[in-house]
């Protein structure tokens, strides 16, 4: 007896409409809030653990100023940025790559005061002790993707290939 018969054999080639991809991306990074940044530098490759928060397919997280991600992007922005659901089995296989261009937002910057209400900075502020009366001032990354390979097994189950790429239009 097999757990999930619809896993076994050749994986189905359909492909989602761009927005019934668009809807399962979202649905994926509004459930999670861990991702993980890899950005390049002269020492290679940095895969770093992140906690984020995203607004429709763009990706927002914090770091230390002078941090060695920062000084990755500040001298190629390209990065890339993956995010799982919790994984219990092959039929709960769910994650995506996210790839494109990060932009370091500092105090002052267009769009840093929209990146850290987005962020809700306030939830760790309450976590570490810090006040809630003065927004941090840590950098802000700000990832758009250009491109998303999506993968969810599941969809397997309903006759779509279980990975597929979203790009931006």
């Amino acid at each position: 007896m097999i757990a999930n018969p619809w896993l076994a054999g050749p994986a189905p080639t359909n492909k989602l409409t761009h927005d019934r991809l668009t809807e399962r991306i979202l649905n994926l990074l509004s459930s999670q809030n861990m991702c993980v940044l890899a950005t390049s530098g002269p020492n290679g490759p940095l895969a770093t653990p992140m906690h984020y928060y995203s607004h429709e397919l763009t990706i927002f997280t914090t770091a230390r100023a002078g941090s060695p991600k920062l000084r990755n992007i500040a001298s190629d922005s390209r990065v890339s940025v993956g995010i799982f659901a919790p994984l219990v089995g092959e039929a709960s296989s769910r994650g995506a790559q996210l790839f494109g261009r990060a932009e370091i937002l500092v105090p002052g910057d267009d769009g840093f005061d929209e990146a850290m209400a987005i962020y809700r900075w306030q939830s760790s502020a309450v976590e570490c002790g810090r006040p809630l009366d003065a927004v941090p001032q840590n950098p802000v990354v700000r990832l758009t993707a250009d491109r998303i390979v999506y993968t969810e097994h599941w969809m397997r189950r309903e006759g779509f290939a279980p990975r597929q790429t979203w790009r931006r239009r």
